[in-house]
């Protein structure tokens, strides 16, 4: 499978490139044509590893970034549970996946499986009031859901159906509000169109049980990801500019959506009249809504998500966007999550919060959404190489490689090795030493630094080591290491401390 689908890569690039030349150069080819068949075909990048994401991404002040899961295929939207699970929505499987919470606290899910299946490409996810709800690409249903173990009951039934799926953004995002309505966005057919069905390029909403389903807000190309703020219960909703107009316009947009607001598409783009139709822009129209804040043309904003529960200061009034990145600008832009932040005078201040996804041409990923659990851990999906990646806060202590005192007293009259016999020692002792050299120790652990790997039988025993090493203080990394290599560089080490005492 991976030899075919690099042939069909292969011809699909042959075939692009006269056409990839003329508009993006030589140094756009490689990296515009992976995002194009990524964006068309589902064409993905490979699965990044630990090493490579550490080194190769950056998270803003007070945050510290992993990989959380890979492999996971064209996963979309997520919904982080009250039991810190994660469901993922995987359309082009037709499936919605649930990833365990880390409960063993080795820096990954207990366990990944398919929650629900034979969907008609599934996208938003949402919970309100014991039931799943599933925004498919035709339709939107819900089963049972206890969120605290994780599982469904009952049978699955779509309370919506006959939603418009045809031509170009099929996806549905759906978000619960607390006025006790959900609130469902539908994309364009078209890139700039005069829609037949009234659905599609709108948001609209429905009461629980399906009933009362209705257009509230219109002219919103794609509005892909949709949130509350939680200071105003106002709601805002991302939205993709067409293409087309150069790599610089139009800029893609945030709005504040309100009910019955009018949001320019296709007639107007951000406050400028569309050169294909802006003359075809109805008298009766209502007034033109101007967005609350501006991305960068084709950076292709998704996932949209206001922080709730972060203990980091300045994040108070925050929300963190996916951008998924441009396939059709001369230079690529985007690629990466972003934060907004509000000011007091209301103006929206954009930085950077997660970079580094596209690097030389090089693409690791493409984020999508962006999800928070009540911990005030951050997810962020990539359906390019299939990944979750997840955002702690970092714990503030000095930057040096030393150990911190161990949560557990350790009894000082028990040997820490002593559970262990003499054969079982010196064999994860052994494979101790050589985790040691493949991860270059030494070299952050010198001669004349050494005073934080000594008298580490005074704090830790073998078991509370072990689990250090699932999340060590930074800038100490988090090594992808298994149980049983973990507690082997435990052992690695208290034997070595033993016999410099001896």
């Amino acid at each position: 499978m991976r030899i075919l689908r690099s042939i069909i890569y292969v011809l699909i690039v042959l075939m692009a490139t006269p056409f990839l030349l003329v508009h993006y150069g030589p140094s756009g080819v490689a990296t515009t044509s992976k995002v194009a068949l990524n964006a068309l075909f589902g064409y993905g990048g490979d699965e990044p590893s630990a090493d490579i994401v550490r080194q190769q991404l950056d998270v803003a002040d007070g945050f510290r970034l992993d990989l959380y899961a890979t492999g996971l295929g064209k996963i979309r939207f997520m919904y982080a549970t009250e039991a810190g699970d994660i469901l993922v929505s995987r359309p082009r499987s037709g499936e919605v996946l649930i990833l365990k919470a880390d409960a063993n606290r080795d820096g990954s899910p207990d366990d990944v499986s398919v929650l629900l299946s034979d969907l008609t490409r599934p996208h938003g996810i949402d919970y309100l009031n014991g039931w799943l709800y599933v925004a498919e690409s035709n339709a939107v249903g819900r089963i049972a859901f206890d969120a605290v173990s994780g599982r469904v009951s009952g049978v699955y039934t779509r309370v919506v159906t006959g939603l418009g799926d045809k031509g170009n953004h099929w996806t549905k995002t759906l978000r619960a509000g607390s006025d006790g309505w959900l609130y469902l966005s539908s994309g364009s057919t078209c890139n700039v169109c005069e829609e037949e069905d009234p659905q599609r390029a709108s948001v609209m909403r429905f009461k629980p049980d399906g009933s009362e389903l209705s257009i509230y807000a219109t002219g919103l190309r794609n509005s892909v990801g949709l949130d509350w703020a939680p200071w105003s219960n106002e709601l805002f909703g991302t939205d993709n500019g067409r293409d087309l107009l150069g790599d610089d316009f139009p800029p893609c947009e945030l709005n504040n959506i309100v009910e019955g607001g009018f949001y320019g598409w296709p007639y107007i783009n951000t406050s400028t009249l569309d050169p294909d139709y802006g003359d075809k822009l109805p008298k009766d129209s209502p007034e033109n809504l101007l967005p609350a804040h501006e991305f960068k043309a084709h950076n292709a904003p998704l996932g949209i998500r206001f922080l709730r529960h972060s203990a980091v200061a300045g994040f108070e009034r925050s929300a963190l966007v996916a951008l998924h990145g441009s396939w059709n600008r001369s230079v690529p832009d985007g690629y990466k999550v972003v934060v907004l932040k509000w000011q007091p005078d209301g103006t929206i201040i954009e930085s950077d919060f997660v970079s580094g996804f596209l690097q030389n041409g090089n693409l690791l990923g493409r984020p999508v959404d962006v999800t928070e659990a009540r911990d005030g851990t951050i997810y962020i999906s990539d359906d390019y190489s299939g990944s979750i990646y997840r955002v702690l806060p970092d714990d503030g202590l000095e930057s040096s490689f030393t150990l911190p005192a161990a949560v557990q007293q350790v009894d000082a009259d028990v040997g820490v090795l002593d559970g262990y016999d003499e054969q079982k020692r010196a064999s994860l002792a052994a494979q101790g030493a050589q985790l040691y050299q493949q991860f270059n120790c030494a070299a952050c652990h010198q001669p004349a630094s050494r005073m934080a790997l000594k008298t580490l039988g005074e704090r830790y025993n073998a078991a509370s080591l072990a689990d250090f090493f699932s999340a060590p203080t930074p800038p100490m990394p988090a090594f992808p290491l298994s149980a049983e290599q973990r507690e082997a560089m435990a052992v690695y080490l208290f034997d070595q401390e033993l016999k410099a005492a001896h």
